[in-house]
């Protein structure tokens, strides 16, 4: 309960609080290499979006209602845009 509680909070801020983007926390922890073959991203990102899903889970895995209701229908890189600071409440708004 207390994961989902501090996911909601999390998503209520603005993008504007993020000090750094999702890529440069996981470029602090292990590189470029932390999320892309070699350094380089791939040309469609599913070996990116494979790397999520061996760190996090998949969506169906992931605690909260929001992951699990997309679970089948989006990737992880379509709501979270790695290299860029952003209002995750934005990308709600592009589908919805």
């Amino acid at each position: 309960m207390l994961k989902v509680l501090g996911l909601s909070i999390l998503l209520s801020f603005s993008g504007a609080a993020f000090a750094e983007s999702i890529a440069d926390t996981h470029t602090d922890m292990a590189g470029c290499e932390a999320c892309h073959m070699d350094g380089e991203p791939s040309a469609d990102m599913a070996y990116e979006n494979q790397t999520c899903i061996d760190c996090h889970g998949g969506l169906d895995s992931i605690e909260g209602e929001i992951h699990q209701q997309h679970d089948g229908v989006l990737d992880c890189l379509t709501c979270h845009i790695v290299h860029e600071v952003q209002d995750p409440n934005d990308t709600c708004a592009d589908c919805h």
